[in-house]
């Protein structure tokens, strides 16, 4: 993976951990862990506001890139590995997160990333760009759908229960909004009831979605950009 430069994570930060603090409590109110990994972590502003809800147990993982004296959470808590590379952890953990990582993996390890996060715990919060979504470092952007059928292999289903509930946000980065569901074994589902009822109404044919602040402004970039090579060829 590309290295990723101490400003970018510096700009990054703010918007994550806003979303994070949105987007945390309506979490809980799905499911109620003890024990929280975030796979790709970044700095570990998701587990800062777990952690902040009484989530004691908390793990980040991402690559060697990421700086351990710029960690948002205690740095023995932290675990550099190759994403691209199956990887494992001795502990379980109730609940497992990963958001807006596993497009920048290649599309060989797509399949090794989803067999190690379901190893993990019986729940997981995912997110990952869909197609043109664009950013630093995208190679492997799909639609959700894509990502479920790799998540159904292990007989974890969808659930589309945040998204509605952060989608005019400000707060809440768009992407977020655009992206997040959870992932659960049927049966976990079915003995939940309040995810039980959000199971029953998502509907999978339908977890593509395209959020209007993404929409909008990918339509203006295009617009600029014709412009300026009609522009640049009345001239020449």
């Amino acid at each position: 993976m590309q290295t990723y430069v101490k400003e970018y994570y510096e700009w990054q930060h703010d918007g994550t951990l806003s979303s994070a603090k949105e987007i945390v409590p309506f979490v809980l109110e799905y499911i109620q862990p003890q024990s929280v990994i975030d796979v790709g972590c970044g700095l570990g502003a998701w587990l800062s506001v777990f952690q902040e809800y009484g989530v004691q147990q908390i793990f980040g993982v991402d690559g060697a890139h990421i700086d351990p004296s710029m960690l948002k959470i205690p740095q023995n808590r932290f675990s550099a590995v190759d994403l691209e590379k199956p990887f494992h952890s001795n502990a379980k953990f109730d609940l497992v997160v990963s958001l807006e990582v596993a497009e920048h993996l290649p599309v060989a390890s797509a399949r090794t990333f989803i067999d190690s996060l379901v190893k993990l715990g019986p729940a997981v919060l995912f997110s990952a760009a869909i197609p043109f979504q664009g950013g630093l470092n995208h190679i492997n952007e799909q639609w959700p759908e894509f990502w479920a059928r790799y998540f159904l292999k292990h007989g974890y289903e969808a659930v589309d229960c945040i998204r509605k509930r952060i989608w005019d946000n400000k707060n809440v980065e768009w992407w977020y909004a655009q992206n997040m569901l959870i992932f659960a074994k049927r049966d976990d589902i079915l003995n939940n009831p309040v995810l039980k009822k959000e199971y029953e109404n998502t509907h999978v044919s339908q977890l593509s979605l395209v959020h209007p602040r993404q929409y909008l402004g990918y339509i203006q970039s295009n617009r600029t950009a014709g412009h300026e090579d009609r522009s640049l060829s009345a001239k020449g």
